[in-house]
């Protein structure tokens, strides 16, 4: 009573063909394809605008003689 044989998996494929019938298994197939082919053009989508970080630059500007303002500017790209 360990694992199922071969034999056990195929009565178990016919009996859910006959219950679901070739056509509904069908489409949940290519629905389920369509899902995973969706996610993977999500996930390579992602990747790609995180590739590029912002770029960043300082200004340092001086007013007067004792006054200093440090000012950072985030470039949009």
């Amino acid at each position: 009573m360990g694992s199922f044989s071969i034999w056990h998996w195929l009565i178990v494929l016919l009996i859910v063909i006959m219950v679901f019938g070739t056509k509904k298994l069908k489409n949940i197939g290519s629905d389920l394809g369509g899902a995973v082919k969706g996610f993977k053009d999500g996930m390579k989508d992602g990747s790609a605008t995180e590739e590029k970080p912002a770029e960043t630059t300082k200004v340092n500007a001086v007013a007067g003689d004792k006054t200093t303002i440090d000012v950072e500017a985030k470039q949009k790209s």
